[in-house]
């Protein structure tokens, strides 16, 4: 069965002071029996990753050399030495913004395997193709293009549209995408397949978490804004303990 799994993105949020709210989290972590990933910037990976508790701590990218002349970036080794166990790779943001493909993304995602790390691989079509009816051929095409040759993976399906807008797609949308996902990974990795997480992302907030954890093969989320505070991760993080 697939894990359930919360997984937070904090993107360019958060300073030292911030910590506190990450101990939060990670003290409530001990009494809900779900993963639960945080993933804040890069310069507080290592003291988040030292604070008491079971919360998992991941990067939010990683280059795909293991080292050289790359600056200003990040190695999935130099995120396991910080005390990161995940990373997220092929976020839209990066995808857009910074031009990665769904070459780049496998190769990162090899890099972390590689480092000991689990990548969550970002899926999601935009706005116009959702409109043009080619969200499930966009998303299975980034699916095939991303996945490394190995099972220990997380998928989490983001609708571009959807991050930060406040729209989330109907049930019917995520169970069509997430059952197309779930029969691909069947069909690349064969009965393993089964066991891949895979989480939903995109306007998740603690009023529509139980509606969303409640459709078939939705295994969790991956939560942007609404992980910067405890008060608002925990009750999502509650919700998917209890689906």
């Amino acid at each position: 069965m697939p894990q359930k799994i919360t997984a937070g993105n904090w993107k360019m949020n958060g300073t030292q002071a911030s910590l506190s709210e990450i101990q939060a989290i990670a003290d409530a972590a001990a009494d809900i029996h779900s993963l639960a990933i945080l993933c804040p910037p890069a310069h507080l990976l290592h003291r988040a990753a030292s604070l008491p508790g079971p919360l998992a701590i991941g990067g939010q990218n990683c280059h795909h050399a293991p080292s050289g002349a790359f600056t200003g970036d990040i190695s999935a080794a130099q995120l396991a030495d910080c005390g990161a166990s995940y990373v997220i790779l092929g976020h839209s943001e990066r995808r857009e913004a910074y031009g990665e493909s769904d070459s780049l993304v496998r190769d990162k995602a090899q890099a972390a395997l590689n480092s000991g790390l689990t990548p969550i691989i970002c899926l999601g079509e935009s706005q116009d193709q959702r409109a043009e009816g080619r969200a499930i051929a966009v998303v299975l095409a980034q699916l095939t293009g991303s996945l490394p040759d190995d099972v220990q993976v997380i998928i989490a399906y983001e609708p571009i549209w959807a991050i930060g807008t406040g729209l989330v797609p109907s049930v019917a949308e995520i169970t069509e995408v997430h059952n197309a996902l779930r029969a691909q990974l069947l069909t690349t990795f064969g009965a393993a397949g089964q066991n891949i997480s895979i989480l939903y992302g995109g306007s998740v907030k603690p009023s529509n978490a139980k509606e969303i954890f409640a459709i078939p093969n939705v295994n969790g989320a991956l939560v942007g804004g609404a992980s910067l505070k405890a008060e608002d991760f925990l009750p999502i993080m509650r919700s998917l303990a209890e689906s």
